[in-house]
This record gives structure tokens, C-alpha cells and sequence, in this order.
């Protein structure tokens, strides 16, 4: 469906976003803010399981933890802020690709965007509060809640392992900022978590509570929401972003005309910087190189383009592939699996010559 059709009955701070559903507020980034190196905010894509909540405004840390703490904001910036620049990418991305269609929203390809984030590193929280060594798990509640699938009222909430919730290296950030302004209530004002490398719902929005557990979380949006329900083999968490090319530039169905034409676009995976990014015309079999960005930093998306010369009139077919450090490469084809997370199967743009 064309953006200007599923765009409507929106305020103004949120027209220029591709609606995706209207309460939750859920809608993908448009095209004009994939193509910006940090997507503006007013175009950075929303995905809410729940209305917009009340948030007093602290944020609670307990638990199996020495200190349990009540934090303000003030308090929180107290302890230093920190900026990162980060891709966020929602697990049920490229959903609308997979047939038959499953369950969840109807997401094309534009639920990802980069922003800068700017917070305090969440490992300074825990060390304040000091876990206990019974510890494992670091539980993150959001203050949006609701009934759920017609169940009981539940709050979203998710868990890392505390190995990698206190890991300086893992860069968690306990976010206020973003794109150089406070969070706004779409973007989970005024506290959220950010998992960088982590499919977004890691990235606990509206963010109230904090909790040290002594075992594993296994509430609905951790072991049962958000799974690969494989249909032939043993079910996996969503975690990490999977690599993924897109297409920024032409748009879809653009009418070019022959000679040589600048293809671009944007690669990114959570398991490192993207290594290689490939094209292929009329799916002659052959994939040619793109020229490739270099990383501008560990966990955000590269640009990407390609210099097609045309020389034939007509619709032709062009794809896309990104390889990433570990090797990983999307796959030819979608793996469909029953909600519909991680397609990442290569991109494919339709235009026409003439």
C-alpha cells in the first residue's frame, strides 16, 4: 500500500510517518527519513504495544541488589550522560513479505530509523544499586500497560542477562535525549532503555522499574511474544538484527530514463558493521559489488550505492544483499515463521526505463 494511503487522521507531529495503526500508535519511518544519515524524530518510526502511559518521572531499582534505589532524572543525569548513534530496527520489520501473512501489525519495511540517544550508561545504575551475586537477570518495566489479546492487564517488560546489562562494552543506556531534544512521549519520555544491536522491543520504552531477578523473566513479551515460532524446528528468541539492505534511491516503480543512474540505500545488523553489500539486475545470477560506507560507528546502518548503467528500456528487477562481520548473509527467500519477526530476506526494487 502506497504511503500516502495509509498515512491519514494523524496531529501534526506525527503527518510526515506512515500509519500503521492508530491506537497504539504504530507507523513506519517514511522514505525521505531512511534516506537521512540520523532519521529526523518527526520521522523516526513508533511502535507502542500499549497506549501512551502516565510515568511519575522516577525510575525504581530493586530487586537482589545491596541498594535499592528511587531515582529522579536529575539524579540519573547526575550520574554522567553519554551520546550514541543507533539503527533500532522493530523485530516484525519486513512482516507484510511473508505469506501467508501472520499475526502482529502489518509492518512493510520502513519500521527502522537511526537516532542519536543521549542517557546514562546503564551498567552506572547497577553499580549504584549493587547487585548480589544470586543475580542473573535485569527485568525492565515500561509504565505502558493494558489487557492483553483479551487476557489480563500486563505491562510491557522484557530482561537482559546481567552479564550483559552491566557490560560496559554491551553500551546499554538508560536514554532521556534523543536527536538532541527530550524524549518525546511516542519515543518513551522521559526515561527508556536502549539496547543497541537488540530488535527494538529490548529497548523498553516509558521506562518505571528496574529489577535484579535471582532467575530468568519469562513473562509474555520475553518467552511468548516475541520467539521464532519455527514451524520445523525448536523455537529461539528474538535478539540481534539480522543484516538487511535496503533500497533508499530509486523509489519504487520510479520511471528512469537510460544511462547511468546512482542506486543507493542503507545495510546494518546488530552483530557488527556490514562487510559487504551486493546487487543484482533482472536476476541474471550475477551479483555485483556496491560501494559501501565505511561504519561510522559499532551499531548503526552503513550507506551503500551502486552506479547502474542502463542500457535496455522496460521494468526491470533489482536486488539487494548485505553480508555482515560474522559472515551472516539474507537469505534469497523469507523464513517464515508464525508471528512474523526477522524477515530479512533480500529487498527487491521494481522500476521502469523508458
Amino acid at each position: 500500500m502506497a504511503a500516502a494511503e495509509r498515512r491519514g487522521g494523524m496531529d501534526g507531529d506525527r503527518a510526515g510517518l506512515v500509519m500503521v495503526k492508530a491506537e497504539p500508535f504504530n507507523a513506519e519511518t517514511p522514505l525521505a527519513g531512511l534516506r537521512e544519515p540520523v532519521t529526523p524524530t518527526p520521522l523516526h518510526y513508533v511502535r507502542s504495544n500499549f497506549p501512551l502511559p502516565a510515568h511519575d518521572g522516577t525510575l525504581r531499582v530493586e530487586g537482589a541488589v545491596e541498594r535499592p534505589l528511587r531515582l529522579s532524572l536529575d539524579e540519573l543525569r547526575a550520574l554522567g550522560s553519554e551520546e550514541l548513534t543507533v539503527t533500532l530496527e522493530c523485530a516484525g520489520n519486513g512482516r507484510t513479505g511473508l505469506m501467508p501473512l501472520p499475526t502482529g501489525e502489518p509492518w512493510a519495511t520502513g519500521a527502522v530509523a537511526t537516532a542519536r540517544w543521549a542517557g546514562v550508561p546503564l551498567h552506572r545504575v547497577l553499580e549504584g544499586a549493587t547487585p548480589r551475586a544470586d543475580g542473573v537477570e535485569v527485568y525492565f518495566e515500561g509504565a505502558d500497560h493494558g489487557p492483553y489479546r483479551g487476557g489480563p492487564v500486563i505491562h510491557f517488560a522484557r530482561s537482559l542477562p546481567l552479564a550483559r546489562a552491566a557490560d560496559p562494552a554491551a553500551q546499554v543506556l538508560v536514554a532521556w535525549g534523543m536527536n538532541g531534544e527530550p524524549l518525546n512521549p511516542d519515543h518513551g519520555a522521559p526515561l527508556r532503555l536502549l539496547v543497541p544491536g537488540w530488535y527494538g522491543m529490548a529497548s523498553v520504552k516509558w521506562l518505571s522499574r528496574i529489577e535484579v531477578l535471582t532467575a530468568p523473566y519469562a513473562g509474555q513479551f520475553q518467552t511468548k511474544s516475541y520467539v521464532f515460532e519455527w514451524p520445523d524446528r525448536e523455537w529461539e528468541p528474538v535478539r540481534e538484527m539480522r543484516p538487511r539492505a535496503l533500497f533508499t534511491d530509486p523509489a519504487p516503480d520510479t520511471v528512469l530514463p537510460r544511462g547511468t543512474v546512482a542506486v543507493r540505500g542503507k545495510a546494518w545488523s546488530g552483530a557488527g558493521p556490514i562487510v559487504k553489500v551486493e546487487i543484482s539486475i533482472d536476476g541474471a545470477g550475477e551479483w555485483r559489488p556496491a560501494e559501501l560506507a565505511p561504519p561510522a560507528g559499532a551499531r548503526l546502518w552503513q550507506e551503500w550505492s551502486f552506479d547502474w548503467a542502463i542500457a535496455d528500456a522496460g521494468r526491470h528487477v533489482l536486488r539487494a544483499r548485505a553480508t555482515d562481520a560474522t559472515g551472516a548473509v539474507q537469505p534469497d527467500r523469507p523464513e517464515w515463521n508464525r508471528l512474523g519477526y526477522g524477515n530479512n530476506a533480500v529487498q527487491v526494487l521494481l522500476v521502469d526505463v523508458r
